[in-house]
């Protein structure tokens, strides 16, 4: 039995692939701890796996924080620059006892503490990558909420992507000042970029994502495990509620709305466009509007619609006829293992990476809030609708990924390589 600590940040899309792993180890019989932000205290509880608090404590609830951590434009720099690096010192001083008794720490990109801690203690660590993104490979250049085109120099060849990343480097490096300081403070190498290279482990990198959205590209490190996806969300619900299983059974599958647990907190007009776009449409739909929000919509909805605050997407999906979302990667992977068409309407972040990525298979359009109309939701969802090749394309996904058992895959590799 191994002590294993498992260290993220963020959202639910950060917090349940490390649950979902926490959950996948312990039934090894392995003892895990997930540190994490207190928000997710009971959902850990809950499930049966120890639970450590870390700074800094947000909650990914507020939809103040969540309107600046989702804009296109400054959102990374808020979340690393404004609440991470200013953090780590005190993220640290709260790991640090987990760590000294641990025999493997398991990172996640913004707990920027665990390369320092495996380096002072002499711990091994695994780093993890939940999105194709966090590679910024310079042969499968990721698309960038700011500078979407840069995409394009693809065609010129991987010095471009090379050229990016170095610019890359130099533009975030104000916002690790912090994670520069304390490893200076702490007498650790300063030699790697938090950000980019220094963020995977030299032993075992876990890419906790499809092999259908990324293939490993030369420059990736060199202990890199495609996984497949780790799926846990049964705390959203294990069953669908009756008011919706009786609405999906009265017609055709509808075409579902969800924008996950981040963006759904600043949808913007994305609500109005929607209702608009399937009254034109004439279509069913179910739109999932985030807590406490449905009941406020009720005197919106055109007949056929269903909305409601939140339901389990790995028993909705399934049921729809599309799904229209803003292309998170864990709405993403369930949408995709659903084998559902789908319409990605990136926010921030890795969301316009992933878009990219599942329209280049084939399985999606892609529609950015800032061109999210109703007239062009209805050309999206009209193709979708129509043309058997998306849901051709996204069975095909949706087989892969049901064979690549991203929990079991994951746990394999770490067992292997660490001798567990």
């Amino acid at each position: 039995m191994a002590r294993i600590v498992i260290a993220c940040w963020g959202s639910h899309g950060d917090f349940d692939p490390s649950l979902g792993l926490a959950l996948a180890l312990q039934r090894r019989g392995h003892a895990v701890t997930v540190a994490t932000i207190p928000y997710f205290a009971a959902h850990a509880a809950s499930a049966g796996i120890a639970f450590h608090a870390i700074r800094p404590h947000v909650d990914p609830s507020d939809p103040a924080l969540m309107a600046r951590i989702m804009d296109r434009h400054r959102g990374s720099q808020v979340i690393i620059g404004e609440l991470i690096d200013p953090a780590l010192a005190a993220m640290h001083e709260d790991l640090a006892p987990l760590a000294r008794t641990a025999d493997l720490l398991i990172s996640h990109p913004l707990t920027m503490v665990v390369p320092m801690l495996a380096e002072q203690f002499g711990i091994p660590w695994a780093s993890t990558a939940l999105a194709p993104l966090s590679f910024f490979s310079a042969h499968d250049f990721p698309v960038l909420p700011p500078v979407p085109w840069l995409k394009r120099l693809d065609a010129l060849g991987p010095w471009t992507g090379r050229a990016i990343v170095r610019m890359g480097k130099v533009v975030s490096a104000p916002w690790v000042r912090g994670e520069r300081a304390l490893r200076r403070r702490l007498g650790l190498r300063t030699d790697a970029h938090p950000l980019f290279e220094g963020q995977h482990s030299p032993h075992l990198v876990l890419a906790l994502f499809s092999r259908v959205l990324a293939a490993p590209q030369p420059d990736w490190p060199s202990r890199t495990e495609v996984t497949g996806h780790v799926f846990h969300n049964d705390h959203h619900g294990t069953s669908l509620a009756p008011e919706l299983e009786a609405f999906l059974d009265a017609g055709d599958p509808p075409v579902v709305f969800t924008l996950g647990s981040s963006a759904v907190l600043s949808p913007g007009h994305f609500w109005r466009e929607s209702l608009a776009a399937v009254r034109a449409l004439g279509v069913r739909a179910v739109c999932l509007v985030g807590p406490g929000n449905a009941a406020a919509m009720q005197g919106q909805l055109p007949p056929g619609v269903l909305a409601l605050d939140w339901a389990p997407h790995a028993l909705l999906m399934p049921r729809a006829a599309a799904v229209v979302h803003q292309c998170g990667v864990g709405t993403l992977a369930r949408g995709l293992w659903s084998g559902t068409p789908l319409l990605a309407v990136p926010f921030s972040h890795d969301q316009f990476d992933n878009a990219h990525r599942a329209a280049r298979i084939g399985a999606a359009r892609v529609l950015p809030p800032t061109r999210y109309r109703a007239p062009r939701v209805v050309e999206g969802l009209d193709a979708l609708l129509r043309d058997p090749a998306y849901r051709a394309a996204a069975g095909g996904a949706a087989a892969i990924i049901r064979e690549e058992r991203g929990a079991e895959a994951a746990s394999d590799v770490i067992e292997r390589t660490f001798g567990l």
